[in-house]
Formats: structure tokens, sequence, C-alpha cells
């Protein structure tokens, strides 16, 4: 653990380790975002059909996933700041190597992305961290308007990626610029950090009971839900990686546009888990993802098998619309009781990443037999499945029916 003394948490200290955490979140949706841009460019340079596709885009979920259990030891020796900012080199690092790769051929590319992959992993952690050391100085939780930041930033850096295929600038020019932004101002804004815990603080939390994480994984209603996360994820992860693609392809229309519908699910997305909460608060969890999930299905649907790029164009939103809740909500039913959350929210994260890992191949082999438009159905039936399972996240508060989450 890091041995240094904390300055005084003032309010005026609060409010800027608040605005530091939004601009992780910021940075690390739009670098992500600025990269997904620029895959229907990468593969043509590259030549890759489908199935090779999905397999170069696995290297970012691989990275991620190798980093995730890793980065909680990390984070409590150096702490959420250092982490952050030590990741957010690291995905500069990452990003600049597959833009440069992309020049040259696939293995520095999936190399480049692996690192991009496990910076991005260990940095969500080292964010989320900070983002609950300051709801606990606010006294209230604004989770969700960090995870809405993020998705602001997804939008910006596919916009940005459309004006950038517009304007036919070239992938390593684009990408490296947004490596060098995004790193000075995630390790600027990363220091104002407060301090992940106060050596005065009183007595600890009550300890989780032994063996959490194990028992978790005995939990009839935790695996459910896990399979819910993993539901909402791969629509998620599907949608960021192949709606502009499949946008090109199956509807013909430009490489900028094809980028536009990307960001008009970003976008749709992003209005979801901003204005989201308010719906929860008045209609509880249950009821929530089972209409936005029952909407993803028709935006899945409409894209698919929509007449024309506008159809398609408005199904992106209702996708975007629809996915958006699933992970946030899955991540709040699995801490429920406090006692547990750790076990149990770890598993809900494990299950619902394989999403993103599972992804990309899934849709590159279907791709190559159905085409990668008609392979986006699969979205649609994991829909359907989050559908049946959305009584899983129902709060496990016997006093009322559902819990409003907090404001």
């Amino acid at each position: 653990m890091t041995s240094t003394t904390a300055p005084p948490v003032t309010p005026t200290r609060v409010r800027a380790a608040t605005t530091a955490t939004y601009a992780a979140f910021i940075g690390s949706g739009f670098a992500f975002a600025s990269w997904a841009s620029r895959i229907p460019q990468v593969r043509d340079r590259l030549d890759l059909d489908a199935s090779a596709l999905g397999l170069v885009l696995l290297a970012i979920a691989a990275g991620s996933l190798l980093a995730l259990p890793l980065s909680g030891p990390v984070v409590a020796r150096i702490g959420s700041s250092r982490t952050v900012m030590v990741m957010a080199v690291l995905l500069g690092v990452g990003l600049t190597s597959a833009a440069l790769g992309s020049l040259t051929g696939v293995v520095p590319v999936v190399v480049g992305l692996f690192v991009l992959g496990f910076a991005n992993g260990a940095w969500d952690v080292g964010m989320n961290v900070q983002g609950t050391v300051v709801e606990r100085h606010l006294g209230r939780s604004i989770m969700s308007r960090f995870h809405a930041g993020f998705s602001l930033g997804t939008v910006a850096g596919a916009l940005l990626g459309a004006a950038a295929v517009a304007l036919h600038v070239p992938v390593p020019v684009h990408l490296t610029g947004v490596a060098v932004v995004v790193v000075a101002g995630v390790v600027w804004q990363a220091r104002r950090f407060v301090a992940d815990h106060d050596d005065a603080d009183p007595d600890p939390a009550v300890e989780p009971p032994r063996g959490g994480a194990l028992a978790a994984w005995r939990e009839p209603r935790t695996l459910l839900i896990g399979v819910f996360v993993l539901a909402f994820s791969f629509a998620e992860g599907v949608g960021n990686d192949w709606i502009s693609v499949a946008a090109i392809d199956g509807h013909h229309v430009s490489a900028a546009l094809g980028t536009l519908a990307f960001a008009a699910f970003l976008s749709a997305m992003t209005i979801g888990r901003w204005f989201g909460p308010a719906l929860l608060d008045r209609h509880g969890r249950t009821r929530v993802v089972r209409v936005l999930a029952v909407i993803g299905i028709a935006g899945v649907a409409l894209f698919v098998f929509g007449p024309s790029p506008v159809h398609a164009f408005a199904g992106t939103m209702l996708w975007g619309l629809g996915a958006s809740l699933g992970f946030p909500v899955g991540m709040s039913a699995g801490g429920d009781d406090p006692r547990r959350a750790a076990g149990r929210v770890s598993v809900i994260a494990s299950i619902g990443y394989c999403a993103f890992l599972s992804g990309p191949p899934v849709i590159g082999f279907l791709g190559d037999h159905l085409t990668v438009l008609r392979a986006l159905t699969v979205v649609a039936v994991l829909l359907g499945l989050a559908t049946l399972l959305a009584g899983t996240v129902r709060p496990l508060t016997t006093t009322r029916a559902e819990a409003p989450l907090p404001k």
C-alpha cells in the first residue's frame, strides 16, 4: 500500500476530484470510440475478411480480461490516481502501435490492441474505484452519470472519427493525435483524484463473509444476473465493433455515413444512461430493463431488415437506447447486500465480460456464412433472453417491491 500522507479532503478538492473522474471516464470512451471509428479502414488496409477481423478485435477483450483480476491488487497498492495515470500512458502506446501497425501487418495491430485492452481494463477499475470514493465524500450516488460521461466520450470520438474519414485523414495520424490528447488530458486530471482511503477513518466496514467470491459462484440469482449482464454486454459490444462495418457492407452507405451510424448508436446509449436513473426510480429495475430489452430487439430488427439507410439509422438509435442500462443495473443488483457485494459483483462482471471476448469472433464467423448484417440477429436473440431474466435484478429488499436507485 502506498504510505503517502493525503492532504485534507475539502469540498473544493472533492469538486476537483469529481471533475477529474468525469475526465477519466470521458477520456476512456473517447479513446475507445476513436479506434472503433476506424475499424473499417484498418480492415480494408489489411484485407481482412469478417472472421479474421473478428479474431483481431478479440485482442482487445483478451487484454481487458487479463487486466481485470490483476488490477484490484494494483489499485490497492499504488492507488486509483497512479493506476489511471500509468494505464493512460500504456493505452496511448497501444493505440499508437495499432495505428502504425495498420501500415505494416496484422501482428503489430494485434499486439497494439492487446496492450490497449489491458490498459483499458485496469484504467476502468481505477476510475470506478475513484468514482465510489467521490460518491462517499459527496454523500450521494453519481456513478451512473460517470458512465454517461464515458458514453459522451464515445460519441465525441465517433464524430471525430467520422470527420477524419470524410476528410481522408490517415489512420495513423488520426489515432496518434488522439493518443497524445488523451494521455496528456487524463494524466493531468488524474493527479486531482482524492485518496482512495483516509488513514484517519474510524472503524473499518464490516468484513464480508469469508469465501465470498467462491460462494457467489454457487448462487443461482448471481449467476442468472451474470447471464443477464452478458446479454446486454453482447448487445453493447457488438454494436461498438460491427455497426459501422455492417452499415457500409450491408446497407451500402459511405464510410463516413457508416461511422455516423455508429455515432447514432452511441448517442442513444448516452441519453439512456443520463436519464435512466429517473425511470428506474419511478418504475423499478425489472420493468425498465425489460422494456429496454424489447426496444433493443426492435432496433436490431430495424437495423438488419430495414429497407433503407434511414431505417437502419433509426434502428441503431433504438438498439443503443435498449442496451444502455443493462450493465449498470446488473452491477447494482449484485451490490444489493453490501456484505456480499464484492464477491457477487466480481462474478457478475466476469460473466458479463465474456460477451466482449465472444462477440467479435461469433459475429465474424457467422458473417462469413450469413453476411455481417444478418449475423447481428444474434443480438436480438440474446436480448430476448434478457427479457426472460429481467426479474433476477429485482432488489433483495423485501420491505419495498422496487427500491429506487440512489440519485
